[in-house]
């Protein structure tokens, strides 16, 4: 290849690479850095006395001066200021003195090259990336953060359906907790009253169960020892337990009723207010305290005279009063001298009563057992054998399926409204004052939680908007910083074109994709 030819071809060079080839071929002095602590301090000092003209101004505010920047001041600077020269070639002007020997300073030994090599290197290789991390990380704390509002906001409105769920289930609004379950405690007696007039339509399908089993045993043993509570509640109600276990009426009742202080509670609030949330929340552990199932008691244990005596439930013959009836059980809560009082659980209707109502289930239970039973058995294949059985039996038992379903709905009924959740809370509150607290508290910690879960979403706006803010303060210095190198990548390339008597020059690399 003739030299014409080798001198037309373009010079490429790589940014990383640049500084290195500019000394390899001595445009540039290996010592070249410490030439510019001198250069920087008479930067420093003459930029102290400028004059107010608005693109030198402009020039300096903000910005790393190198070489090109003196050589743009100088210019200004000669049409500002008197740019004559007396008889040495000097300019009369001290500004233009003091920046005529910046520019002659960072033109020996190609100092300015090699600080404007090593600027465009920094700034591709360290700033410029910098400043991308910094605002890929904005835009994911934005992202993060919307997920984040998403997530506590259904969080929130998943807590609050949970607390007017529950409320709901217990029969209350939610806003005076206390209060509202007080209220329904004092009705759970009318309840009562509803449930056992209820029961009065069993009536028939007890007839039937007894029919049937007496039938079927070929006993009339079975019909005066079956179902005996319910069929007590039947005839008289929810009386007094005083009555079901003696027989008569009491003469006086004392009263049993659970005092439930609501007197220093405040209405409930589901807002989320100014509230430091920086600890974790506290969990409230019930344990095994509140059990929400319905389960027969086999065991009752009272005090007599400072000693706890054991009484024991049968199905069959009732409580077994064992040693109570002895002399010295004076401080018993069931009366066995028939004084006509009815104290303590004597004193409690028989459906408020644990003890009775417990017998009362059974005795549903065993008659929806009995029910279901016999529906299932009208409705297969081998009813024709069975039906042929009792075609001789008494019309009482030979009924036909609808009415059995009837009856097995109504008994289906009072069971669901005995072990309803709200009638399992009013029976829990009933007994134990103590449990309101519980459930006082477990509700409100719902809702406390919910109200977090709105703290935390709009903590999460905050930190969105800061993190937007901040992404457009940095993006304009991206920009501007990546504008400036494309500069002075240019600058370069001219003034090494100009050493090769104009040829073109390449700077390579990631400095092209910026």
């Amino acid at each position: 290849m003739s030299q014409q030819s080798a001198e037309s071809l373009p010079i490429d060079i790589h940014y990383n690479k640049l500084l290195d080839w500019l000394i390899s071929r001595r445009h540039c002095s290996k010592e070249w850095q410490r030439a510019t602590i001198t250069i920087r301090e008479k930067i420093n000092s003459a930029i102290q006395d400028m004059p107010e003209v608005e693109e030198i101004s402009a020039l300096l505010e903000g910005t790393y001066i190198n070489y090109f920047h003196c050589l743009t001041i100088l210019g200004l600077l000669k049409e500002t200021e008197s740019g004559k020269k007396n008889i040495f070639g000097q300019y009369s002007s001290q500004r233009l003195k003091d920046w005529a020997e910046i520019v002659k300073l960072f033109e020996k030994d190609g100092v300015y090259l090699g600080e404007v090599a090593q600027m465009i290197s920094r700034n591709v290789n360290y700033e410029i990336p910098a400043l991308k991390k910094q605002i890929a990380k904005c835009q994911q704390i934005q992202k993060d953060c919307v997920r984040k509002e998403a997530d506590y906001s259904s969080n929130q409105s998943e807590l609050r359906r949970k607390y007017d769920a529950s409320c709901k289930q217990m029969g209350i609004e939610g806003k005076k907790i206390k209060s509202e379950l007080a209220a329904l405690v004092r009705d759970l007696p009318t309840e009562y009253q509803k449930m056992a007039k209820s029961a009065m339509s069993l009536q028939s399908a007890v007839d039937y169960y007894t029919n049937f089993v007496s039938y079927v045993m070929k006993s009339d043993k079975f019909e005066s020892e079956s179902l005996q509570f319910l069929k007590f509640v039947i005839s008289h109600g929810d009386v007094t337990t005083y009555q079901w276990r003696t027989g008569s009426t009491p003469d006086k009742v004392e009263d049993t009723n659970i005092q439930i202080d609501t007197t220093d509670e405040q209405e409930v609030v589901e807002e989320a207010g100014d509230i430091d949330w920086g600890g974790d929340e506290e969990q409230i552990d019930f344990g095994d305290d509140i059990n929400l199932d319905i389960t027969d008691i086999t065991d009752i244990t009272v005090e007599s005279g400072g000693a706890e005596t054991e009484l024991k439930v049968d199905d069959e013959n009732g409580i077994d009063y064992g040693d109570l009836v002895e002399e010295g059980a004076k401080d018993i809560t069931v009366d066995t001298a028939g004084d006509g009082v009815a104290r303590g659980k004597d004193a409690l209707s028989v459906l408020d009563n644990p003890d009775t109502r417990n017998e009362f289930i059974n005795d549903l239970l065993e008659l929806e057992a009995f029910l279901s039973q016999r529906l299932s058995d009208m409705g297969s294949e081998d009813d024709v054998l069975a039906g042929s059985q009792f075609q001789s039996a008494p019309s009482s038992i030979q009924i036909d399926v609808s009415k059995v379903k009837d009856m097995l709905n109504n008994v289906k009924a009072i069971l669901e409204k005995l072990t309803s959740v709200q009638m399992q809370h009013l029976l829990l509150i009933r007994n134990s004052p103590r449990y309101v607290e519980r459930l006082k508290d477990s509700l409100k910690q719902t809702l406390t939680l919910a109200d977090k879960m709105a703290f935390y979403e709009k903590e999460m706006v905050v930190k969105r908007k800061q993190a937007l803010e901040e992404q457009g303060q940095l993006e304009p210095k991206l920009d501007v910083l990546v504008s400036k190198t494309k500069v002075m990548q240019k600058q370069m390339e001219g003034e090494i074109s100009k050493k090769y008597k104009g040829r073109l020059v390449n700077i390579m690399g990631e400095i092209n994709t910026i």
